[in-house]
């Protein structure tokens, strides 16, 4: 069994332990670890730097990194682009991540999401513009969300130091995005087209929004993300990083 306790962005800014519970699979961030932040504080705007050097997401302004892989509906592809632009959100300067999915080479999800460093070196998401598309149409905006818009708050996307056990809430805008993750391991070995490596960063994510759903990610340090277990089957593999 594992001991569930669940975090909120309180008044304060703290994200807040605030009740355990028994439960047999994760529905909320979930710790027994000692090394779990009981606590981790929303530092508010001047707690923020510029760029995100975080070295499990290697988001260096410029980059970009291509992820391919095969699911249920064909093949897919994705490319992850750090841009030069920013976007000001809760009077912090975020970096603008785009992503673009392409099924069979065709463009089917076009996202725009918005990441900022705190000075201790957590990297917070503060929000997607997402659009899913259909015959080059958007007929779906699902998903989207922004901190500080009806009551949607920043979540952590990365910690500064993780450590096997801890658990965090990733984003939250309550009916919308409600992703959170968990450290399951960092010591495993994963082959991916752009490279072999060790000593990797394992998460456990899941939402509330899809009851059973379970995802896996696989970080390098110094290279980012390399390789995703989908929530439906789906395995996505880093190809290959440009600047």
């Amino acid at each position: 069994m594992i001991r569930a306790c669940m975090f909120i962005l309180g008044a304060s800014g703290m994200m807040v332990l605030t009740a355990c519970s028994e439960h047999s699979a994760p529905s909320a961030p979930l710790s027994t670890q000692a090394n779990t932040p009981a606590e981790v504080a929303f530092p508010g705007a001047g707690g923020f730097v510029s760029g995100i050097t975080n070295p499990y997401l290697n988001f260096a302004t410029g980059r970009t990194f291509r992820f391919e892989g095969e699911t249920p509906d064909g093949h897919e592809t994705i490319v992850t682009q750090v841009t030069r632009k920013t976007k000001r959100i809760m009077g912090v300067t975020t970096t603008v991540v785009h992503d673009q999915g392409y099924l069979n080479g065709v463009l089917a999800e076009d996202t725009i999401d918005w990441y900022a460093q705190d000075a201790a070196g957590n990297v917070w998401y503060f929000g997607e513009d997402s659009k899913e598309i259909v015959n080059g149409q958007v007929v779906s905006t699902a998903g989207s969300w922004q901190a500080g818009v009806n009551g949607a708050v920043p979540g952590i996307i990365m910690l500064a130091n993780p450590q096997k056990g801890d658990s965090y809430r990733q984003e939250f805008a309550e009916g919308v995005a409600e992703d959170e993750a968990r450290v399951v391991s960092l010591n495993e070995s994963v082959t991916v087209p752009y490279g072999s490596f060790t000593g990797c960063l394992e998460t456990l994510e899941w939402t509330s929004l899809e009851p059973g759903a379970r995802g896996y990610k696989f970080y390098a340090s110094g290279t980012g993300v390399i390789l995703e277990l989908g929530k439906h089957g789906e395995r996505t593999e880093l190809v290959s990083i440009t600047n």
